[in-house]
């Protein structure tokens, strides 16, 4: 089984050169954020993902968990892991210091997401979501709510889930059923919520559901939804667990990946309601879940970006160590590492291309996310707001598909070997397909991204970014170099279809709903195709001036130029074809009636 490294010299270069670090340095409560503290905090980060956390991903596979007795256990060392990563502090780096969190920005604490995504994603499931709750109850709940429940959560000694799903309505959560009905100052919670990740286990001393529900009074639909505070152990005025709440877990489902995080099914009330607590005002708690649902959304794309990396790790190993065949232009007759032939080179440069655009548009929407919290213009904040609003359906449903498709080719780059299960290949695949599924499936990320996000606004925000793309290409016209040049043509192409795609769009949201969304998932590829290249070239275009300077590691920016060339050749030349499917596309779908299936 291949070791993972966190790509340490990828994330700096990203985060200090590409996104910026000194735009976010200059933001209020960031200025201690210099390069020496970002190398510190992801030095130790890749050490405990390699560690403590990759050493237990395929056993924990092989493993998986278990219900007795009414009890969830976690694989071997798991419990153990999660003790040391809340030991070190990691669950509250972007967390605000009142409730003792460390207070960095969303970039550095992305980056080390992904480490615990790539090393160990269905260990990393359990943080990603306390940090979603943690996020939600900071936005929206009482200052009550807050001293009870904040301050152990920053720290990971809680871990908290959202409870959204109802088996009758999937998706559609108009029609969630679960009962809230009022008693003195909390609530009597009682339904079924399914799909529950870490719903129950083993790993911390409390969980706090979110959990969506409806008042006896409550209108049909999303807009009669409540949320509500419902932890496993009551807690006490000491701040101590005490006796179980009327909640539990009556089953784990059996899944395709991510076997090592226990999926529930969380039956609530079953001896006269769990006691929960509102969260905000009733009937608003769609919108509330949705701070969460959001902080997700991101979080999911970079589970995806996290194993797509591990599997590109693992394969890259694999073919360096593998002896078939003959180099195909060569004398010799001695077989050689399969590295060496020019396919899997194809295949390990699409892999790794492909990882690096997603990361880097993530890391680039993290950025945003900062100054639009930080920043202290609020026309500022408000044009980063609505880029990271615009991007967030992108990176979750482009980062998770990618994901998949680089988890496939690893498969593919093992041979016969990949369809083993013993050298773990199956597994990165297993667990990537989950990413496109949850948090919204990606068909729904794509209709929010052409509805809410083009249609709605008449595309502004997607034409501001367009200009941002143009921009870049007019300043990098002064630049000679033969490999930023074709980039950029590369580039400028795909940009244009993107406009077109993006005008067509508007002007047909008016009056032909339907088209749009037959478009919508080729539409979000094509914003995320534009918007990865235009990260790429930016990481070449720095390269590139790097080298001529004779600063930094050469072989290292001789490779991000190859890679940025490789994703514009075989990637961004997809552009065109999907705008065509976006504005002509539709009408093949919207001719195909449901009895024709």
């Amino acid at each position: 089984m291949a070791n993972y490294h966190a790509p340490l010299d990828e994330m700096r270069f990203i985060i200090q050169d590409v996104v910026g670090l000194e735009p976010i340095t200059a933001l209020p409560g960031c200025e201690d954020v210099m390069p020496d503290l970002v190398d510190a905090i992801l030095e130790e980060a890749g050490k405990l993902g390699a560690e403590v956390l990759a050493p237990i991903n395929h056993s924990g596979d092989e493993q998986g968990c278990s219900l007795e007795n009414g009890v969830v256990r976690t694989p071997e060392g798991f419990p153990e892991a999660y003790r040391q990563y809340v030991e070190g502090g990691w669950n509250g780096l972007a967390a605000d210091v009142e409730f003792g969190g460390q207070g960095l920005p969303w970039l550095i604490s992305t980056a080390v997401s992904e480490v615990w995504h790539a090393s160990n994603m269905a260990f990393g499931l359990c943080p990603m979501l306390t940090q979603g709750a943690v996020e939600l109850l900071g936005a929206h709940g009482s200052a009550d709510l807050k001293a009870v429940y904040m301050e152990k959560m920053v720290s990971g000694e809680w871990t908290g889930t959202m409870n959204l799903t109802e088996p009758q309505a999937g998706s559609d959560l108009g029609r969630v059923r679960t009962k809230a009905v009022p008693e003195d100052n909390h609530y009597r919670i009682s339904g079924t919520k399914i799909f529950i990740t870490h719903g129950d286990h083993d790993m911390a001393d409390n969980i706090i559901h979110m959990v969506l529900a409806r008042t006896p009074d409550a209108p049909e639909g999303v807009r009669g939804i409540s949320l509500f505070v419902v932890p496993k152990f009551m807690v006490n005025e000491d701040g101590i667990p005490s006796e179980r709440n009327d909640l539990r877990c009556v089953s784990l489902e059996h899944k395709l990946g991510i076997n090592a995080s226990p999926t529930a099914v969380m039956s609530f009330g079953d001896d006269g309601g769990a006691i929960g607590y509102l969260v905000g005002e009733e009937n608003h708690g769609l919108a509330y879940m949705f701070t969460m649902m959001n902080n997700e959304r991101l979080a999911v794309g970079l589970q995806g970006i996290g194993v797509g990396e591990r599997a590109y790790q693992h394969a890259r190993d694999f073919a360096r160590e593998r002896i078939q065949s003959r180099k195909i232009d060569g004398d010799s007759a001695e077989p050689v590492a399969i590295i060496e032939h020019p396919d899997v080179k194809r295949m390990l440069m699409s892999m790794r291309s492909q990882t690096e655009a997603t990361r880097a548009l993530a890391y680039y929407v993290a950025g945003q996310l900062d100054i639009a919290c930080r920043h202290p213009d609020i026309e500022t904040r408000q044009a980063s707001q609505s880029l990271v609003d615009l991007l967030t359906p992108v990176v979750k449903a482009w980062g998770s598909d990618t994901s998949i498709e680089v988890a496939s080719t690893g498969i593919q780059v093992h041979g016969g070997m990949g369809f083993i299960e013993e050298t773990g290949a199956a597994q990165f695949y297993r667990d990537a397909r989950i990413t496109a599924i949850y948090e919204g499936t990606n068909g729904i990320q794509a209709n929010d991204l052409i509805g809410r996000k083009i249609g709605r606004e008449n595309g502004e925000t997607a034409k501001v970014l367009i200009g941002l793309i143009r921009d870049f290409l007019d300043s990098a016209k002064s630049n000679d170099d033969e490999d930023l040049a074709v980039l950029c043509e590369a580039l400028t192409e795909a940009v244009t279809a993107l406009e077109t795609a993006t005008n067509w769009v508007c002007e047909t949201w008016k009056s032909d709903v339907a088209a749009v969304a037959a478009g919508a998932v080729p539409y979000l590829r094509l914003l995320g195709l534009v918007g990865g290249g235009w990260m790429m070239a930016r990481s070449a275009e720095i390269s590139i001036g790097s080298l001529s300077k004779g600063n930094g590691d050469p072989t290292f920016h001789r490779t991000k130029i190859m890679s940025a060339r490789f994703f514009a050749d075989h990637f961004l030349t997809e552009a065109p074809g999907l705008a065509r499917s976006v504005t002509n596309g539709w009408t093949s779908v919207s001719a195909a009636a449901a009895d024709q299936f």
